[in-house]
């Protein structure tokens, strides 16, 4: 095969190029909605673990958001310093306490619903339905 014929195979059809495409645009729709409340997306999808999970190891949210270590921390310390999350005081020492969502993430999470429905709305509609349900039923978080 010639260069040129590997540059358009790969053009065509690179699922990696495709799915990074997709998820530079899905996530501006959901920032859009997000900026109002001061929250980045990937804070947002780390809270929302949190929520679900906890308490929950660091570890684990990172196990389950498919996010590397120092992207985790810094967003995680974000979210303590807003008051979105709270370490859980388990021990002496304080490594590795469990992390759970707060009143004030609750609340967070409350306010941000109306928007994060319609950025979902907007997606499914890009997306389509179906594709939209194969997208969330292979990725989302809901077995936390």
């Amino acid at each position: 095969m010639t260069t040129r014929g590997i540059i358009d195979e790969i053009a065509h059809n690179c699922l990696l190029s495709a799915s990074r495409r997709l998820s530079r645009i899905v996530t501006s729709l959901y920032e859009e909605e997000l900026r109002p409340h001061h929250i980045k997306a990937s804070q947002f999808s780390l809270l929302v673990v949190v929520a679900k999970a906890g308490p929950v190891r660091r570890s684990d949210v990172g196990r389950y958001a498919d996010i590397d270590p120092s992207t985790l921390t810094r967003n995680l310390a974000v979210m303590v310093a807003n008051g979105w999350i709270e370490e859980v005081i388990a021990g002496d020492d304080g490594r590795g306490n469990p992390l759970q969502i707060t009143a004030k993430g609750r609340r967070l999470i409350v306010a941000i619903a109306p928007g994060w429905r319609r950025a979902q709305q907007r997606v499914r509609k890009l997306l389509g339905s179906d594709r939209a349900n194969i997208l969330t039923s292979l990725f989302s978080v809901s077995n936390v």
